[in-house]
């Protein structure tokens, strides 16, 4: 396969630099630390590219905190300067790995997203009476470096580019030589083309009827419970072996008429229904933004609009009935 050549002088270009600063800093233009890159953007864009350029590049430094939605993540947050590094190096790497991504692979990918994701499976649920449903256990600490260096490697080159790269992998290890921090820009990438070769050879090896994967979530479409089962077991055999992973014992193969849970849906055949964990989403958006109005933290209009983002977390969906009975329960309070 041809590879693409990627210059590091591209990436580090003081333009291409300028548009990654504003990208990094959408919807955080409050913060203390883009206030402060801001303040002396030319200064810090000119030392930023330098660094680049001489390999020298800050890598690894990060926020670390815990969140629970509903399982306990620890994220890794880059400190601002390396989130213009990762948003400068993907401009010119996303574009490459996405070409080798199948369509029905929607995480990370313009156009794609969780809402369309979730029509995507309503679509074959409807064409297929049976789906497995597969996911990795600890996908993002699981990642071994090794295997992706070489993935990367078949896709781009440019010897810079890939130092900048193996740099930021060795950053970051959950056991010796493998994971990724989640909470980056480049692991959301690098964690998508990990298991592009699981889904073409679930395609065009094994003839599966359909797939969605959404990162590690993997639903696969098929005729009966026993061609599933096969899959199955070709799927862990894959993982393990090509890839170094597991996949998780809750793995489900049921009856596409008793719907399937993806991306904070409940996909049926006749509706998309919201999932437990994106109603609690909506309400925990709600109760924060009550709370803060009530407190004086926030005046009538923020409160009208925290009000929009969070029904926004229920778009997609075909919950009316259940936003009308829930505002009934619990209605606003009064602006």
């Amino acid at each position: 396969m041809r590879r693409t050549t990627i210059r590091l002088d591209e990436v580090a270009d003081l333009e291409h630099l300028t548009w990654a600063f504003w990208r990094a800093s959408r919807g955080k233009r409050r913060s203390p630390a883009v206030q402060w890159f801001a303040r002396s953007l030319d200064e810090n864009l000119a030392r930023l590219r330098a660094d680049i350029l001489d390999g020298s590049v800050a890598v690894g430094r990060t926020h670390r905190f815990e969140i629970r939605d509903p399982k306990r993540r620890v994220i890794h947050a880059p400190c601002f300067p390396e989130r213009v590094l990762h948003h400068a190096l993907m401009a010119y790497i996303a574009p490459v790995f996405d070409r080798y991504l199948v369509p029905d692979t929607f995480a990370c990918r313009p156009g794609k997203g969780t809402h369309a994701a979730a029509r995507r499976a309503q679509a074959l649920s409807r064409r297929f009476p049976w789906y497995l449903k597969i996911d990795m256990r600890s996908y993002f600490a699981s990642i071994d470096h090794d295997v992706l260096r070489g993935l990367i490697r078949r896709r781009i080159k440019g010897r810079g580019v890939l130092a900048l790269c193996d740099r930021i992998l060795d950053a970051h290890h959950a056991t010796p030589g493998r994971g990724l921090p989640i909470g980056a820009l480049t692991s959301q990438h690098f964690a998508s083309l990990y298991l592009a070769g699981l889904d073409r050879y679930l395609l065009e090896e094994l003839r599966v009827g359909g797939l969605v994967r959404y990162m590690d979530d993997v639903v696969v479409w098929g005729r009966s419970r026993a061609e599933l089962r096969e899959v199955l077991a070709a799927a862990r055999e894959y993982t393990a072996g090509r890839l170094h992973l597991e996949i998780k014992p809750g793995w489900q193969i049921q009856r596409t008429v008793r719907g399937v849970t993806l991306c904070g849906f409940r996909v049926g055949l006749g509706a998309l229904r919201l999932s437990q964990r994106r109603r609690r989403r909506y309400r925990q958006a709600r109760e924060r933004w009550e709370r803060a109005y009530r407190h004086g933290i926030v005046e009538e209009l923020t409160l009208q609009k925290g009000y929009s983002s969070a029904l926004a977390v229920t778009a997609g969906a075909d919950a009316v009935a259940w936003r009308r009975r829930e505002l009934a329960r619990r209605p606003p309070v009064e602006a």
